[in-house]
């Protein structure tokens, strides 16, 4: 089998966990809870049935060689049995213990140089086919040279700057990059996907050429200080809370409420259900429910009214006319990392400060966002963008905004921690949060592979965790799963995130028409092929991603990994097969496709816009919307936007006809619409006659 190639039965061992052999202390963290002794390696486990992702084809431009097949004692090796070992530094420690096997043979060997021929007991496998002693002390002797040519290779290129996690890295963007060359070819629809995926989860920056700012705003600009944290707001509560009612919030269906919170633990929990009878307050009833479920406001001293008052105050912060990155998914997210900590196999890893870093992170990773991605505010030389270099510019804004709310009144929760735990608290919230940049996808997913793989190879499959570095990537993946969860849970709440993040691609693109810029992939609502997105995105950031968090929590994710190839292939289903011929309808009216769900790209950082100015003091991030807009065009997107996440003055939720309003009706741009024959309703085509947008429910 060649390096990176396929195993029609990959074994997968379970990843443990042994803090007692750690040294104390772990560094910079200061343990509230005692972690328990390690997992023991589980048996193997056979996936045979499930489709592997790309990452374990071949990576022929670079991995094939004379001496490929030498690969092959280092992945079919006594030690790993049939698992693949994909990641470079983990190859190398593969086929280094490889050849200490090989030399302790033939010094075997050696010893009994005197006979013509060897035991076949005392060959290995490959050598038992009736060879004579010499000739099979010279093909292992070859063998040997070659594994040890090929180490040395791999060392002698290695840069010293550079951490061997960063040759995985580079090898998985080479080999995504093939992936997506081959998917661009395949017409202008999967061009258009190859395009989105490389620019979103490539860390490739993108010139454009913009249109001079109007003197008079560049000077306004130029006199607003960059040092204020934009965003932050007066809260419209009082700092006090009289009463603490039962979920933290007042409702009035507090018994519907209550049902759906039995799930609080569980997968899949339905999370627009839990927006709609909290008043639209899901971040703040989850967040309580999962720090009373776990504790932490006991542990650390948290009083009720402290952490109500600032989980309001930071859910007000989330706008209100964002379809996608508002409240409700800060609530989805918080509520996926709190389940993906309680896996059996994490149980008693992590300490309670680091879990409540880890949910609280989650809590605040989008607050502020305002519907557009980094690469727009580059782009749009807006001033966050230059007050942080256009390095993670919205998530070093969430930071900003999630840590100075807690200098308001009655809102900081963390006060009753030691200066020691709230430093720790701090680094590890801000280092999990910098990861949810969707740019660094493929240096996370690089990193945990080869601590995984690597771990495998050196420790027998356990992986101790006993210093920050380990500990912290964990975590910082675990949250970065939890953001792109949407294509692991039930179709049914999947396809109402896809609907969302779509209206706030389409945003965005009509905002760079208007402003005379390249359109962003997939943000353009007369072109999107939303089926072959949906496709390519899991195939190439979704699998590859929790494939890699099953291996580290097996058995664990076992289910997830099946939700998520069902939904792919219902996805791959709905993708049509051929243009059909023009109907008899009219000249103008171009084939319609068979009746499709409205599906979207479910991803957290290609984001869309919303142009409606939150009410306080101005921030950067909307300094550019002013120009080509009318005020009507400004109007209308809002109503339509400020229905799918309703804001804190009438928190009502109706996402099937927030959707609605939301579809493109015109003909412009080469999209059009044509009747569907079955149902009679308006579908908006592409130029290809693919379905780009249809409600919810169709």
């Amino acid at each position: 089998m060649q390096p990176g190639g396929r195993c029609p039965s990959r074994r997968h061992s379970c990843i443990g966990f042994d803090l007692e052999n750690g040294p104390p202390g772990r560094g910079p963290l200061e343990p509230q809870c005692s972690p328990g002794a390690g997992l023991v390696l589980q048996g193997a486990f056979s996936h045979s049935q499930r489709r592997e992702s790309f990452l374990y084809r071949s990576d022929s431009d670079y991995d094939l060689s004379p001496k490929a097949m030498s690969r092959n004692s280092s992945i079919a090796s006594d030690l790993h049995g049939e698992d693949m070992i994909v990641t470079p530094f983990a190859q190398v420690l593969a086929s280094l213990r490889t050849v200490r096997t090989n030399v302790t043979v033939l010094l075997h060997l050696q010893e009994r140089v005197g006979t013509k021929r060897a035991s076949s007991s005392s060959l290995p496998s490959a050598s038992r086919a009736g060879l004579s002693a010499e000739d099979a002390q010279q093909k292992l002797s070859l063998e040997t040279l070659e594994e040890l040519d090929w180490c040395l290779e791999q060392l002698e290129t290695l840069q010293t700057r550079h951490s061997v996690g960063e040759m995985a890295s580079n090898k998985f963007k080479r080999m995504l990059s093939r992936e997506l060359s081959h998917l661009s070819e395949s017409g202008r629809s999967g061009n258009q996907v190859s395009e989105y995926i490389s620019s979103t989860f490539l860390d490739k920056q993108h010139e454009v050429e913009l249109p001079a700012l109007p003197k008079e705003k560049e000077r306004e600009r130029r006199k607003r200080p960059m040092s204020q944290i934009s965003g932050v707001r007066k809260a419209a509560h009082g700092p006090r809370l009289a009463a603490i009612p039962r979920f933290g919030v007042r409702t009035e269906q507090e018994g519907l409420l209550a049902k759906e919170l039995q799930d609080t633990n569980k997968w899949g929990l339905n999370i627009f259900k839990v927006a709609e009878y909290s008043g639209n307050r899901p971040l703040t009833v989850l967040m309580y429910s999962i720090f009373q479920e776990r504790d932490l406001m006991k542990t650390f001293r948290i009083p009720a009214d402290t952490f109500l008052t600032y989980m309001l105050t930071l859910e007000d912060h989330y706008r209100a006319d964002v379809a996608y990155h508002n409240n409700i998914h800060a609530a989805d997210v918080a509520q996926s990392t709190h389940v993906l900590l309680s896996t059996p196999a994490l149980e008693a890893v992590f300490t309670d400060l680091e879990i409540m870093a880890a949910i609280f992170a989650s809590a605040i990773h989008d607050v502020d966002h305002p519907g557009v991605s980094n690469q727009f505010l580059i782009n749009t030389n807006s001033e966050l963008a230059l007050m942080y270099n256009d390095a993670s510019v919205l998530e070093n804004h969430h930071l900003a905004v999630g840590f100075k709310l807690l200098q308001e009144e009655n809102c900081d929760i963390f006060q009753n921690l030691s200066k020691k735990q709230r430093q720790s608290l701090r680094k590890m919230a801000i280092d999990m949060v910098l990861a949810t940049d969707m740019s660094k996808h493929m240096n996370l997913l690089a990193d945990l592979k080869t601590m995984v793989e690597t771990k495998k190879v050196t420790s027998l499959g356990v992986l101790l965790l006993d210093n920050y570095s380990d500990r912290i990537q964990v975590l910082q993946n675990m949250v970065h799963c939890a953001d792109l969860s949407n294509p692991t849970k039930p179709l049914e709440l999947y396809r109402q995130w896809t609907d969302r993040i779509m209206a706030e691609f389409f945003h965005q693109g009509d905002r760079e028409r208007e402003k005379g810029m390249e359109i962003s992939p997939m943000c353009d609502k007369h072109t999107a092929s939303v089926e072959k997105s949906q496709v390519g995105f899991i195939d190439f950031i979704a699998h590859p991603l929790w494939e890699t968090w099953a291996d580290l929590v097996h058995p664990d994710a076992q289910e997830i990994l099946d939700t998520l190839e069902d939904n792919r292939e219902w996805y791959q289903s709905m993708i049509p097969r051929s243009p059909s011929p023009p109907p008899e309808v009219g000249p103008e009216v171009p084939p319609a496709a068979p009746g499709k769900s409205q599906v979207g790209m479910t991803l957290d950082e290609e984001e869309g816009e919303s142009d409606t100015e939150p009410e306080g003091p101005e921030s950067p991030l909307e300094e550019d919307n002013s120009g080509s807009k009318t005020s009507a065009t400004d109007d209308s997107e809002s109503a339509d936007t400020e229905r799918l996440s309703p804001g804190s003055k009438d928190r009502e939720v109706d996402n099937q006809r927030a959707l609605e309003g939301t579809l493109p009706k015109d003909r412009a741009g080469g999209g059009c619409t044509a009747l569907d024959p079955e149902s009679g309703r308006e579908l908006c085509l592409d130029t290809e006659g693919n379905v780009t947008f249809l409600p919810l429910g169709t």
